[in-house]
Parts: structure tokens; sequence; C-alpha cells
């Protein structure tokens, strides 16, 4: 360990919000003299920030902790979110110096710039956009650091939905929002650097509820946004006129729209407490191409929950090819202890691996055709990353485009002329 200006990585797994979290300690620990490196560099700490979204989440965030002190058995670990929240003593074994859950994490971040860098003048007293109780609740100050082209700014966290396969309610909270002032404020300091923002929550479709507005409300607010506006993962309880009216009248709005179905049986989505029918989902993505022709439209689902029958899965299916999704997140249930489905008894791992696999080749032949349809046209891409020798990025409708041609957090008007990997290519 290094006695002057330690470095730091972070090592996230899950959600946005979770992405979104570990911007915000990352501010904290930049602003008090540690210095924040990618997580692919040797580090003196690592902060692993953990997903219990799943049982295979769980596991890779276990994972990762064995994985850093195999190459570093002199490494100090600093292990905080949901799987830790969710159960403590997995990540309890030498090497890892403190153990937190969803909470403090900005605390975490303040005391070990204590620990590290001595003197600490207090990074909320300096840069916070509200009052210090509320920053330290919502992480409300005017900016992240984010090792990201894209700005992801939390302004929802916890959920009530309590639908019986997840877990997160439970450990992430109530349903909260953020101040618009201080979704607004932290906008304004993103947009000077950043080409695109993502608003982003544990339930966005929730946003507003408890504060007396609404996302749509959010939206009319930001509609001269200079930066690309774009939206996580929404609830199709969301989606009506007033909300699609806001989204269209945002200057750069990316029309790509994640709507959480997992199931496209009505039986099947009362078990899971999902509060909606297929055929309601169905008139709610239809709404939506009227307003946005051409519009992404992407999904999860899951198949093999307990009470998923064949002839169920095979409506699930059917409906998937009737909505047309432009692609499609699978997964196979995953039992949640505590949870209410944590209690029914699992299907056989071969059926379920038999459902997984064709409903796989279903996001397979949809996600082809949505990417046909994106050939010979004209698209803005903001370039990110690069793989294989090719620039990549995304564009509105999140279609990952490759070019030889490109700049990270450049804006690039292409036309991509052939399929190529996920994605097309100029």
């Amino acid at each position: 360990m290094t006695t002057e200006r330690p470095t730091v990585a972070f090592i996230t797994l899950g959600c946005k919000v979770n992405q979104y979290d570990s911007d915000a300690m990352r501010a904290v620990l930049d602003y008090g003299g540690m210095r924040v490196c990618d997580d692919r560099e040797k580090a003196d700490v690592y902060i692993i920030n953990t997903c219990a979204v799943t049982a295979e989440a769980e596991r890779k965030s276990r994972q990762a902790v064995g994985r850093i002190l195999k190459l570093d058995p002199e490494a100090e670990i600093y292990v905080c979110g949901c799987a830790s929240q969710n159960n403590f003593s997995q990540f309890a074994r030498d090497g890892v110096k403190f153990i937190s859950g969803t909470k403090g994490k900005l605390a975490l971040a303040e005391e070990l710039v204590k620990k590290y860098c001595g003197e600490y003048d207090g990074f909320f007293d300096k840069i916070v956009a509200a009052d210090f109780d509320t920053a330290r609740k919502y992480e409300e100050f005017k900016g992240t650091l984010t090792m990201r082209t894209r700005h992801f700014v939390k302004v929802q966290d916890g959920c009530n939905n309590f639908c019986s396969y997840c877990i997160v309610p439970y450990l992430r909270g109530r349903s909260r929002s953020r101040s618009v002032s201080g979704v607004l404020r932290e906008i304004e300091t993103a947009e000077t650097t950043a080409r695109e923002i993502v608003l982003t929550g544990i339930n966005l479709s929730a946003y507003g509820k408890d504060i007396g507005t609404s996302l749509a409300d959010l939206l009319v607010t930001l509609q001269n946004c200079s930066a690309r506006l774009r939206l996580g993962s929404l609830e199709v309880g969301v989606i009506d006129q007033a909300f699609l009216e806001a989204a269209k009248g945002v200057k750069a709005f990316c029309p790509h729209f994640h709507l959480s179905l997992q199931s496209g049986d009505d039986g099947v989505l009362k078990n899971m407490n999902r509060h909606y029918t297929a055929e309601e989902y169905f008139e709610k993505t239809e709404l939506i191409r009227k307003y946005f022709p051409g519009a992404a439209i992407t999904t999860d689902v899951i198949v093999g929950y307990p009470t998923e029958t064949e002839s169920a899965f095979e409506n699930s299916l059917e409906f998937c090819k009737r909505v047309r999704f432009a692609d499609m997140h699978v997964f196979p249930y995953s039992s949640r202890k505590g949870t209410v489905a944590g209690k029914l008894p699992v299907l056989p791992p071969d059926v379920v691996s038999e459902r997984l696999a064709a409903m796989m080749e279903l996001k397979r032949e949809l996600s082809t055709e949505y990417r046909l349809q994106q050939l010979g046209k004209s698209v803005q891409v903001l370039f990110e990353t690069k793989e294989d020798g090719l620039w990549c990025g995304h564009t509105p409708n999140y279609v990952k485009v490759y070019s030889m041609a490109g700049e990270r957090n450049l804006l690039l008007d292409v036309v991509p002329t052939a399929l190529y990997g996920d994605g097309v290519r100029v």
C-alpha cells in the first residue's frame, strides 16, 4: 500500500443505478485526493459494488473478490451494494477490509479519503447542489465522475412494486424521488461534457409519485437539454399520451423504450404480481410506435418461472413475436430467498434450458430483423469504445454501430451498410 495518493478502482456489477452510485463515490474520492483509475489497472484499493438481482449476479460479485485477491493478495477490498445487503457473510474473508450494503456508500468514500489521504474538508460542504442531508440521501450534488461516454443521472431509488420474484425492493427500500431542481442542476453540469445523458432509477417509472410530480413532467422541464437524452428501463404503466408527448418534445430524445415484460402469458403475469395483461402491454407498444415510428422497443423476459406451464411459455413466445421487439434480455428464472416466488418449487433444469434456448433463438431472429431495417439509413452515432480495431457506438435507438472511423465521445452521422456481430457496420 502506497502512502501517497493511493489509487482506487471500482468493479461495478448490475444495473445503471449501481453504475451511478459508483460514479458518485468516484467523485468523492477524486475530490479528496485519491487517484481513481480504470478497473483494468492495478490499484491499491478496490471497491466492489455488488448486485443481487439473481443468484448468478451474487456469484459474480463473490468471484470479483476472489479474482482481485488472486491477482494481488495485498489489495485492500471494500464491498458494498445489494449482494452484501442481502448476505453480509458471503464476503467476509481475509483481504476484505469493510462490508456495507446499499446505504452509506458516499459516507464510505469519505472515510476512505480520511483514512488514506488524511485531512479532508468535506465533499458535500463544497459542491453539493442541495442541503447536506438530502445530498447524502440521494447523492444530489453538482456532478459525478464517470469513466463512460454516456452520463447516468439517478433520479429515483427503491421500489414499491414487490414483484413475486424480485428481491430488490427488500434491499433498496421504498420508492423515493430526487427533487426536480436537484436533477436539473446535475444535468446542467453534465451537459458541459456529456454528449448523452441517461435518466435512471430502480423504478424510473415511479419518479415523482412521492413528491407530487411525474416522469412526464420531468421530461417537459428537460425539453431543451443540449445532450441526447435517453431513458433507463420503464414499466409499461407509465406509457400514455402525456408521457409520449413530453418525450416527443425533448430536443434530442433517444427513441429507445426498454419496457419490462417478464412474461407474455396473463396467468404468469398475475402470479408474478405484474399489474398489466399482455393485451394492455401490446396496446402501449402500438401507442409508442404511433408517436415514434421506428422506435426500438426492447424488453426483459424471464423463462421458467415456477408457475409457467408449457402452454404459458408458448403464449409468451408468440406474444414476443407479435410485439416484434428490437431486442430482448432473456433470463432463466432465479429463485431468491425472501421473495414470494422463492417459496415455490422450481421447474426441472432441462425444461428451463429448453425454453431458454427457444426464447434466445427468437431474440436473435427479432434483433436481426430490426437491425436489417437500419441499413442504408443515415443515423447519428455516439462513439464510445474500440473493439477488434473498430470504433463502436450507439444510435439514438440503441443499435450498436461498428466503424473504421470514429473517436471517443464523437457524434458522427453514418450510413450502416451491413449486419456485423451484435450490431451493424458502416
